[in-house]
């Protein structure tokens, strides 16, 4: 009879427990995001996927195909291809695949790179049902970010009208008329003054 009385007590008890704690949690501010109409702000040290980093010197990927990034990868999920063009000292990349699927974004490529060519990226919407979503060209994304932010691929807009266009009067057509002004008398009055066209 006690064992019963006491397994009902403390059942009873930690129903009450559970109904403070439910309590205090109904009465607080609304953390959840309204997504995709809000987003949260990423931290400064969120790891994305790789991305390439462009020269601002000239434009073009840092990468020089070192191969270092591919080496350091425990995933084996980069591969890294190159040309050298006629006349330059040092390769330049022109295939950088990375399968997204495998990858544990250790971080072992972005430190093993030595001239800070690739980097994390901030993109973590990346949500899909088809897997060749994943595996990416990173030197072609690089360079469909180049067009879109190219000067050349924005629509200018139509030139500014002026805001008090002078009337040009044209051979041949009827005389322009002129608006009337108005002016303050000394008795207080005012006196509309009609400009004489020219004939």
């Amino acid at each position: 009879m006690l064992k019963a009385l006491t397994e009902i007590y403390f059942g009873v008890k930690s129903l009450f427990i559970g109904l403070k704690i439910t309590l205090g949690q109904f009465f607080k501010p609304t953390v959840t995001v309204r997504y995709p109409h809000a987003t949260l702000k990423m931290p400064a040290r969120f790891r994305g996927h790789i991305e390439l980093v462009r020269d601002p010197a000239t434009g073009k990927p840092k990468c020089f195909v070192c191969k270092l990034c591919e080496k350091a990868c425990p995933s084996d999920c980069i591969t890294v291809e190159g040309i050298k063009p006629e006349g330059a000292r040092r390769k330049t990349v022109n295939y950088y695949r990375l399968d997204f699927t495998r990858c544990s974004l250790c971080g072992s490529c972005v430190e093993a790179c030595r001239d800070s060519a690739i980097r994390f990226s901030r993109d973590y919407n990346l949500a899909s049902t088809n897997k060749e979503d994943f595996i990416m060209d990173l030197f072609k994304r690089l360079q469909g970010e180049a067009e879109v932010q190219s000067p050349m691929s924005k629509v200018q807009g139509p030139e500014p009208v002026p805001a008090n266009p002078t009337p040009e009067a044209v051979p041949g057509s009827a005389p322009v008329s002129q608006p009337r002004t108005e002016s303050q008398k000394p008795d207080g009055s005012k006196a509309i003054a009609v400009p004489v066209e020219a004939k």
